[in-house]
């Protein structure tokens, strides 16, 4: 049966007790929707800005937690890091048995699959743990717990992301968090796809979603990008793509700590220090 924002209680999440010691997965089973090519968004900065930590991992761990009803997008991530690191081994952890089952068969030198969930039963410490549309499912509450677990579980120079997407990857937003704290927000778009750049508000991770409101930096962030979209309307004969570099361009200019620089931006790509959007109030 699949539950949908049932909390996890403390002992779970504390990792010290109960399923984790007793062998139980941590965690609930969540819907699992997914599609081919989903994740091509978060995968291309994995392959991008954040190759090195796979490049000089000692060991190539990387977990895909939390695959869905179909391994497709585990298979995939096998495939795009393996260009990376040839020596890669991707492990598709889901806590529903038969989806894990359903995936065996396509297991081979490099990918497996296994039952676990947010303990990450896997042997060593992963240098990558990509969670997408999996927290979404959970309470707030819950984030900093199951954050803090997942951390726990790196390795050295390790990296977590936690995301959200639509259903065919077109607007995508993730949290990148290393074995201390989180480290930023990202949010990747396909150009067509919205209105205004806010309307990636509607897939915020969930430790942000109910944060955009008015007093909140997440909510004056997605203002000022809207506010920069905006101020690079002079652009938008050259395209979309010229506006949202300008954008780009005019939220650091007025002090937001925007990352990375114009070869990501032209790939509707936006980087900001977590610091800037964690919640709490608001202002660069």
């Amino acid at each position: 049966m699949v539950q949908k924002a049932e909390r996890v209680d403390a002992p779970q999440l504390s990792g010290r007790t109960s399923a984790a010691a007793k062998g139980r997965p941590v965690g609930n089973v969540t819907r699992g929707t997914t599609n081919p090519n989903r994740m091509r968004r978060v995968d291309r900065w994995l392959t991008g800005p954040q190759a090195w930590r796979l490049r000089s991992a000692a060991d190539p761990l990387v977990v895909d937690l939390g695959y869905g009803a179909t391994p497709a997008t585990a298979v995939e991530l096998y495939e795009r890091l393996a260009v990376i690191r040839p020596d890669v081994r991707v492990c598709g952890i889901e806590i529903e048995p038969d989806r894990v089952r359903a995936a065996l068969p396509l297991q081979r030198p490099g990918l497996t699959f296994q039952v676990g969930g947010f303990e990450l039963p896997v042997a060593g410490r992963p240098v990558l743990v990509r969670a997408f549309n999996v927290l979404r499912q959970y309470e707030e509450a819950d984030v900093p717990g199951i954050w803090r677990l997942v951390q726990d579980r790196l390795s050295p120079g390790g990296l977590f992301v936690d995301g959200t997407c639509d259903e065919i990857g077109r607007r995508v937003t993730w949290v990148a968090l290393d074995r201390e704290r989180p480290l930023s927000l990202g949010i990747s778009v396909r150009f067509g796809s919205f209105g205004l750049p806010s309307d990636v508000s509607e897939r915020l991770p969930k430790a942000l979603i109910h944060r955009n409101v008015p007093g909140e930096r997440v909510h004056a962030f997605m203002q000022a990008m809207d506010k920069a979209w905006f101020g690079s309307a002079p652009l938008a004969s050259f395209g979309n793509r010229q506006r949202w570099v300008g954008m780009c361009r005019g939220l650091r200019d007025a002090g937001w700590p925007v990352q990375d620089g114009p070869g990501r931006w032209r790939l509707g790509e936006l980087t900001v220090d977590w610091d800037a959007v964690a919640p709490g109030h608001h202002g660069p």
